[in-house]
């Protein structure tokens, strides 16, 4: 290892200021320059906004370079930092691990300065970016293969008092869904770090299949609802509309209302995001593909539910997350 990672330039400088984290080389590839963005308007709320976690979800680096483009006029008060990409190598390979080594961004927080690619970036983020920030939005999108629903997504939180911090920032966004997930998988996320740090972090999702226009107007007008709450812009938060409609619900998930795919086929969705299922109705129907004389295979709502992120289509093997299912959180 050459060198540390260090920022080009200083964050505590007032005002407009952009550079780069650089990543040190290691064994497995040169040193990584990722593109800052510093607005620091004195006193107030320190907020630190990434995109580009995993590569394959481009709505997030999308909408950090738009905030980029109109905060600098908007901005009344304390310092946002913005990285549309924190793991450039993913999201020039369209993937949602880094090609070189294999590894999830997403699970190797805080990372190891000594590590692989994807560990060295973790390293960086944790100890240079991080402790700059009260407030972490980390911009991601369900990527290619599921459908979801705009949302903020959080994952129990042991601190009660950081857990309704954090809740009452998810729902600040005023998208359609505020979920509190308990997934099997939060070793090494940077959200669970970040809350190790007593941070309130905000995970926003939107997925889909495609980019579109649509998507990433509520998307953008979502962060700038919860920028508003924060005291960092002025106006008044308003409502996105989706699927024509303006609300908001907060849900939670457990790991129980994970369906996955019995078999290896094709599944063909019957039901869409936020639509409320009883116990029996059809979600989606799993093709096999071995056989035409093979029967289809039906996949049922086991209990009275909503559907919160559902397979967009396309061919599964046995044992692949299909449907996520949530009902309203009791507080």
């Amino acid at each position: 290892m050459s060198e540390a990672p260090h920022l080009t330039f200083d964050l505590d400088t007032p005002g407009l200021s952009t550079g780069h984290l650089v990543v040190p080389k290691g064994s497995d590839c040169e040193a990584l320059s990722l593109p800052v963005f510093s607005l620091n308007k004195g006193e107030g709320p320190r907020l630190l906004i990434t995109g580009g976690n995993h590569g394959n979800e481009l709505e997030g680096p999308i909408v950090a370079r738009r905030l980029v483009e109109w905060l600098p006029e908007a901005q009344t008060c304390g310092r946002v930092i913005i990285v549309p990409e924190i793991n450039p190598l993913a999201v020039q390979a369209w993937t949602r691990n880094t090609p070189i080594d294999g590894k999830n961004l997403n699970r190797v927080f805080p990372g190891r300065a000594d590590g692989s690619a994807t560990e060295r970036i973790a390293d960086a983020v944790s100890r240079l970016l991080l402790p700059m920030a009260d407030t972490v939005f980390d911009l991601h999108s369900a990527g290619p293969t599921m459908d979801f629903p705009p949302a903020v997504i959080t994952h129990p939180i042991a601190d009660a008092d950081l857990m309704a911090k954090t809740l009452r920032m998810a729902e600040a966004f005023k998208l359609p869904m505020t979920l509190v997930w308990q997934y099997h998988d939060t070793l090494g996320m940077f959200d669970t770090w970040a809350h190790s740090q007593g941070k309130v972090f905000i995970c926003a999702e939107f997925g889909g299949g495609t980019v579109g226009a649509e998507a990433l107007a509520i998307y953008e007008a979502g962060v700038r609802n919860a920028l508003i709450t924060l005291g960092l812009v002025e106006g008044e938060a308003e409502y996105p509309t989706f699927r024509q409609q303006k609300s908001s619900r907060t849900l939670e998930t457990l790991s129980s209302d994970l369906l996955r795919s019995p078999t290896r086929g094709i599944f063909e969705p019957r039901r869409s995001v936020l639509d409320e299922v009883k116990q029996g109705d059809l979600i989606g129907v799993l093709h096999p593909m071995e056989s035409l004389s093979a029967d289809s295979i039906r996949v049922r709502a086991p209990t009275t539910s909503i559907v919160c992120m559902i397979r967009s289509g396309g061919h599964v093997d046995a044992d692949e997350e299909i449907v996520y299912l949530a009902r309203p959180l009791n507080l």
